[in-house]
Formats: structure tokens, sequence, C-alpha cells
């Protein structure tokens, strides 16, 4: 980094500068083209207009742009519709573009409590009429009872156990 060489910020500004010019003289140069093609465009679609002096000449003037007039509005419409055609078809795949990549934020969803006899309700409708007890369903496990959990059941009060320990300790005592 430290070999490469940096300009300096006159060179810069002269740089942009003459960047800024190319680009205007460009530009004019297009602009130019640009009037020449309507031109062009214009000397061909409509010659120069001779007007007649008798009147049936004019009245036939007259039709004959009434009719150049209707060829020109449908050439219109038709490009017009393409156009809104076009314009639709991108709408819609910029629709599914974000739709792909999934740049739309999802709604928080609230919390429901509902039984499983609710849930299955509200998702088959009417057809679900059977009651499910899911706890009638669980496994019956049967407790083996130890006789260490016995016993130490049966000693029954603690404070009698702590009187007794009290005789053992009296007994060390003397």
């Amino acid at each position: 980094m430290a070999d490469e060489k940096r300009l300096s910020a006159r060179r810069k500004h002269t740089l942009k500068s003459c960047m800024l010019v190319v680009a205007n003289t460009l530009l004019e140069a297009e602009a130019e083209k640009k009037a020449e093609e309507r031109q062009t465009f214009l000397a061909d679609k409509l010659p120069p207009l001779e007007l007649p002096y008798s009147r049936d000449e004019l009245l036939e003037l007259c039709t004959k742009l009434h009719e150049q007039i209707d060829v020109s509005e449908e050439e219109r419409y038709c490009i017009e519709f393409k156009l809104n055609m076009v314009l639709n078809e991108v709408r819609d795949l910029n629709i599914k573009i974000v739709d792909l990549r999934g740049k739309f934020k999802r709604p928080r969803l609230k919390k429901v409590r509902m039984s499983a006899d609710a849930m299955l309700k509200a998702l088959l409708g009417s057809k679900h009429t059977v009651n499910m007890d899911l706890r009638a369903n669980l496994k019956q496990v049967k407790k083996e009872v130890k006789e260490e959990d016995k016993q130490l059941r049966d000693v029954g009060d603690w404070r009698k156990n702590i009187e007794d320990k009290s005789d053992r300790k009296k007994m060390f005592d003397s």
C-alpha cells in the first residue's frame, strides 16, 4: 500500500473537471442527435402541407388527414398497451423477487391456549365429535415399593426419632 502512488488533491480536481467537460460534450452531442432523429421522423411521417384552393380538394385533404390521425392513434394505443403490459410484468417480477428474498416482516403470532378437542374441531369442523382424553392413553406404570422406603415411612414423626437418639446420647454420657 505504501508503494502505491497517491494522487494529489490538485491532480484529482483537474481529472474530475476534465471528466465533467467530456461528459457534458457527450450529453450535448446525444441531445443534438435525438433532435435530428425527431426531425427526420417527423419529415418522414408528415410531408409538407400543400393547401389546395378548391373546396373539394380541401375536403379530400381533411379526410386523408383524419385517416392518418386514426392510424397514428391506433399505433400509439398499441404501443401504450404493450408498455403497460411490460410494466405490470416487471412489477410482478419485482414482487416475486422480494418474496423469494424474504425481506418482508413476519407478524408476531399471538399464543392461543386451545385444547386438543377445540383444535381438532377448528381444523375438521363439525366432523370431529370424539372427545380425546390424552391422559387415558398414557401408559400405566406400577410403582414398586422398596423395603428401605417402607422403613423410612414407618419411622413416623421425626420428633420421636430425635427423642430415641437423645436416649442413646445419655447412654454414652454415663
